[in-house]
């Protein structure tokens, strides 16, 4: 499932000629794309969806919404580790080739 998720924006640079943001996701942080908001600033909230800054948003609604997501699971199954989450599924402690497997043999 592809979310439009709220996160807060931590930090602007432009990079190879595109405003990009570090912005964070209650505690998840990825590299975004602010071409659809080129005023949004450090410090505020957007809704993002593929990588791209889509709206800006009010702290209070991305909180409440984070929370909402977090409660049903929607952010895990949004950035959480993908060979984790299904080994889950189908009831496996850890997938043979996921990344803690590839760990523990190194």
């Amino acid at each position: 499932m592809c979310l439009a998720v709220p996160g807060k924006v931590m930090s602007i640079e432009e990079k190879e000629g595109t405003r990009m943001a570090v912005v964070d996701f209650g505690g998840v942080v990825k590299d975004v794309c602010l071409e659809y908001l080129p005023d949004l600033q450090v410090g505020e909230y957007t809704i993002v969806h593929v990588g791209f800054a889509l709206q800006r948003l009010d702290e209070e609604s991305a909180r409440q919404t984070l929370a909402l997501f977090e409660g049903l699971g929607l952010l895990e199954e949004e950035f959480g580790d993908q060979w984790e989450i299904a080994a889950k599924a189908a009831g496996a402690d850890q997938p043979a080739d996921g990344p803690a497997a590839k760990e523990a043999r190194a």
